[in-house]
């Protein structure tokens, strides 16, 4: 069964992860990859390393994923 694009209702963390990593991870990237894929993964780890270390998310309280405490 496939979920019809641009419907949070039905899947909304996936589309929401599609749009963080539009807006934050491939803005970093415009200009800077072209058909490098070892390039492309080196900054992919970078901007998931701050992404789930370092940036305060509004929808933690303002903590980091790493630093949430675990249910």
């Amino acid at each position: 069964m496939y979920i019809r694009p641009a419907t949070p209702r039905l899947n909304g963390k996936v589309e929401r992860s599609h749009r963080i990593d539009a807006e934050e991870f491939y803005r970093l990237l415009d200009g800077v990859v072209e058909d490098d894929t070892g390039l492309f993964n080196e900054k992919l780890k970078e901007w998931e390393d701050y992404y789930n270390y370092h940036q305060p998310h509004g929808g933690l309280g303002g903590q980091t994923p790493y630093k949430r405490p675990k249910p």
